[in-house]
């Protein structure tokens, strides 16, 4: 057994502030125009050298600092953020106007909503330019942001506002109604702030009070481990759990991130398709871009297409792109060879294991790797395949600069331990020193003395052309224990084939593909899987449906 885990961030004894760090290192940097260099995994790990100081905030201190590089002209003429709505209406804000726009939110929460210090915000938004005004201002108020996808249902919603006691919530048409049912429920919401052109009875307008708003706002002075946000897990395992962030743990930890693992600088367009519901978002679409100066690109794309996906690759010169393993997988069905990226140079994946067939076919398509990435909502970048490190597809890469990563042979339950987070997966550590994703803790199959990681059995199934995706749990049986059993969602050309063929067909091949014992020894076929809202399988709702039955 082997498990993750992370030291944290040390406290350091220096008075001198981050942002006169920052202010050194671009004054000797030319960050106008950089260089990619590939550093080998050893100089890296000599490199980074994470600093804490006792007060942090990142929109003064990272954000700010930008502002002030740009109006020297050391930066590229990007945007900082660049938002598109696929028909034709554009926003460009540089990290100027960005701070402006950004104030004014401020004083609508700390005026119009009298919003104090570590006061908890809900932000429910699709991908519009008010979500990453919302997001700054918080920080600027000291205000506690917690982001919520618009898949949320008004019973998830109310779990939120109730274990968060949050006083404020920020949302749109789409989503006020399901708030106003529950409402009533939630006796800390003193705030509602609606996101829209027209009027809601018992809400503020959101665009009215931001266009009132003064544009003068002091940004408070937190300490590196004040609260900044609270993100809700995705409940792969149970009940969605509150993670809380600091100002530094995102705001300076994800500095590995955008640095090594996106390889970004102030010259990149950079495009991460996360769900603004997800700490993914914040990872890739506020911190680790904006660290480095980079240009956050954004489609609105209210619902995931390929085709939308490359047409803007095609249109415009992103260099740096992230979607999660399920979209690539999507892309390799389609003729993405038929379109060309002319700018596109670094391609990376995180929030699950991506298969390694999707991989080599995504680079024999493009001509680009996949760098996979491994964290946790409760984390930031954990392991990563690094720019210039050797790809081996399946791995999850070496453990990020600053974090030590081992095995641990005892099982516990707890997840501190000492200085260390145990994650709570499974992996295993190569010779070189590569680590490869088992499965969560639970999830891992002990059959006949036998230990199988469940999602080898599923990349090995889905390298069949009959199977679209398949989740692989375990299931009682009275010689060995337990048996692996495979949950498979057949393609169309395959849902009439006769079951037991077929599921003999599978298991022929996955004892071709993997070693023979992992094989599924029972196999059912399902028109879909259980997933959570943000669509990872949730294989506990499976395994616990096979040891409940009668």
């Amino acid at each position: 057994m082997a498990l993750a885990v992370v030291h944290f961030l040390r406290k350091i004894p220096s008075a001198m502030s981050l942002r006169a760090r920052l202010r050194r290192s671009l004054q000797l940097r030319n960050w106008c125009y950089p260089v990619h260099a590939s550093l080998s995994y050893e100089a890296i790990k000599q490199e980074y050298r994470p600093e804490v100081p006792e007060y942090f905030n990142f929109a003064r201190d990272v954000l700010d600092r930008w502002t002030e590089v740009e109006k020297e002209g050391k930066r590229s003429k990007n945007p900082a953020l660049w938002w598109v709505d696929g028909a034709g209406e554009e926003v460009r804000w540089s990290f100027e106007e960005l701070g402006v726009l950004s104030r004014k939110v401020a004083n609508v929460l700390s005026d119009a909503c009298g919003l104090q210090r570590e006061d908890r915000v809900i932000l429910i938004l699709p991908r519009i330019p008010e979500w990453w005004l919302v997001n700054v201002a918080c920080m600027r108020t000291g205000t506690v942001l917690i982001p919520g996808t618009q898949q949320l249902t008004a019973k998830d919603i109310l779990h939120r506002l109730q274990k968060s006691k949050a006083k404020c919530i920020i949302t749109d048409d789409c989503v006020a109604p399901a708030v106003d049912s529950i409402g009533a429920q939630c006796q800390s919401l003193k705030f509602k702030l609606l996101v829209s052109e027209g009027h809601r009875e018992g809400w503020l307008n959101f665009k009215d009070l931001l266009k009132n708003a003064p544009s003068d706002h002091h940004c408070v002075t937190t300490k590196c481990q004040d609260p900044m946000a609270i993100y809700f897990t995705s409940g792969t395992t149970g009940s969605p759990k509150m993670t809380e962030h600091s100002h530094s743990s995102y705001g300076i930890g994800l500095t590995v991130s955008g640095r090594y693992w996106l390889d970004l600088t102030s010259s990149d367009i950079f495009w991460n398709t996360s769900d603004t519901g997800w700490a993914k978002s914040a990872w890739s679409s506020i911190f680790s871009p904006w660290i480095q100066g980079a240009c956050v690109f954004v489609h609105k794309m209210p619902h995931f297409d390929p085709s939308i996906v490359f047409e803007s690759l095609s249109r415009f010169p992103i260099t740096v792109f992230c979607s999660p393993p399920t979209a690539y997988r999507m892309f390799v069905q389609h003729k993405v060879s038929s379109y060309t990226f002319k700018s596109l140079r670094h391609c990376v994946s995180a929030g699950e294991p991506i298969n390694p067939d999707v991989m080599e076919e995504w680079k024999a398509q493009t001509g680009l790797d996949i760098h996979e990435g491994y964290g946790q909502t409760e984390t930031v970048l954990i392991c990563g395949n690094f720019k210039g490190m050797k790809i081996k597809p399946g791995s999850m890469g070496k453990p990020s600069p600053g974090y030590d990563v081992k095995d641990d042979p005892e099982k516990t339950e707890a997840t501190i331990r000492g200085d260390f987070y145990v994650t709570g997966d499974r992996g295993i550590m190569d010779e070189e020193g590569y680590f490869w994703f088992v499965g969560r803790a639970d999830d891992v199959i002990n059959s006949a003395g036998y230990r199988i990681g469940p999602f080898e059995v599923e990349s090995a199934l889905v390298e069949h052309p009959a199977v679209v995706e398949s989740a692989v749990v375990s299931s009682p049986d009275p010689i060995r224990g337990e048996v692996v059993k495979a949950f498979v969602v057949l393609t169309s050309d395959y849902a009439s084939h006769d079951p037991e063929k077929i599921m003999k067909e599978l298991q022929d091949h996955v004892k071709t593909v993997t070693a023979p014992y992992k094989y599924p020894r029972k196999m059912e076929f399902v028109q879909q899987l259980p997933k959570t809202i943000s669509g990872k399988i949730r294989r506990n709702e499976l395994r616990q449906k096979e040891w409940t039955k009668d």
